[in-house]
């Protein structure tokens, strides 16, 4: 049943329409450029070899630019302003936060980049602040651990009086066996426990701010994934490929149960999966010889992997499961919408942070 629901998630087509394929494109071209060139090149040398005609490697050529605006997903086509906002994203100095926190400044939101990595934030802020003329400002924020999450919140309130946006971008894939300050299992520390403290804590601020949005970058793995309620501690053993799908399906369960708290009010949720993206949080998986392997070419850029964060940000509408992907409604599996896990979920993760 988990290998059909992953297979369902993945093969999520409410996102091919017309818009798709007739809007987008000068980004798409702009980010695939050289991914393209290589590619065509590739296959007009495999041609030329086999003594393919001029039509066939044309043919050739535009099933390429036709698989990469595939496997590129949804492109968030809005022209939505955010002047006026406060916007905060965790872990935004690399990756597809980087690029969420920089179309975002340049829809003019101020951008709080909640980092733990605060150098390589700051040269992250000043490149994008040159570039957009944008209010970026550096946050320290280790989500793995609870005294650094309270003191960013602290902080927080003393400088904003409301926010409009949260993005819980941070994250940990598939790492060695290593605890958080705290105890925690290092994925479900951070990616689950540390956002949900985070949120909980800056709800205040997003009350002010309504209409908000609160968005959690999940993944299709949370299809795989199980809450191990009688070992979060993983003391009965480590499977590191476990824990991340374990920490993703915490990622939907919380949007979910969250969804229901916030009835009635003016705050939406969301989590989502942004796709197979290259980036940083990815290096215990695929090492350090992916960036220069072919594996880039097929999958995402990380601005491509950032479309969702940013349809998610800008114009998605609340809904059942709470669950996007490629900029649209996406499956989330029926573990993913267990009410009653939700809430047994919600409940161990206040008795964990201490709320």
């Amino acid at each position: 049943m988990k290998a059909l629901g992953f297979v369902r998630s993945a093969l999520n087509t409410k996102w091919v329409t017309w818009d798709y394929f007739s809007k987008g494109w000068l980004f798409f071209i702009r980010e695939e450029a050289l991914t393209l060139f290589i590619l065509s090149v590739i296959m007009w040398v495999i041609d030329t070899f086999t003594g393919r005609d001029t039509c066939c490697k044309l043919f050739h050529l535009g099933l390429i630019v036709l698989v990469r605006r595939v496997m590129a997903g949804g492109i968030c086509n809005s022209t939505k302003r955010l002047d006026g906002q406060t916007v905060v994203i965790t872990g935004c100095n690399v990756g597809i936060g980087k690029e969420t926190a920089r179309d975002l400044s340049q829809r003019g939101a101020k951008i709080i980049m909640a980092c733990r990595d605060t150098k390589t934030a700051e040269k992250t802020a000043h490149e994008i602040s040159n570039e957009t003329g944008g209010d970026l400002v550096v946050m320290k924020l280790d989500l793995a651990s609870l005294s650094s999450i309270r003191a960013f919140a602290a902080d927080l309130k003393k400088k904003e009086s409301k926010i409009h946006i949260l993005i819980n971008n941070a994250g940990v894939m598939m790492c060695p066996f290593k605890k958080t300050e705290d105890g925690f299992e290092m994925q479900m520390g951070t990616n689950h426990f540390g956002h949900f403290l985070l949120t909980n804590l800056l709800l205040p601020l997003l009350s002010h701010g309504q209409p908000a949005r609160i968005i959690t970058v999940s993944s299709l793995a949370h299809t795989r994934g199980v809450i191990p309620f009688d070992d979060m501690m993983y003391e009965k053993g480590y499977d590191k490929v476990k824990a991340y799908e374990n920490s993703k399906l915490a990622n939907v369960l919380f949007t979910r149960q969250l969804a229901k708290r916030l009835k009635g009010t003016s705050i939406e949720v969301f989590s989502l999966h942004p796709g197979a993206v290259q980036s940083n949080l990815g290096r215990h998986v695929l090492g350090q010889w992916s960036a220069s392997t072919l594996i880039t070419l097929f999958i995402k850029t990380t601005a491509e992997g950032a479309q969702t964060s940013i349809f998610c940000a800008l114009e998605a509408r609340q809904q059942e499961p709470h669950y996007f992907s490629d900029c649209a409604q996406g499956y989330a599996v029926s573990a993913a919408q267990d009410d009653e896990a939700a809430e047994k979920l919600w409940k161990l993760s206040e008795k964990m942070v201490g709320l």
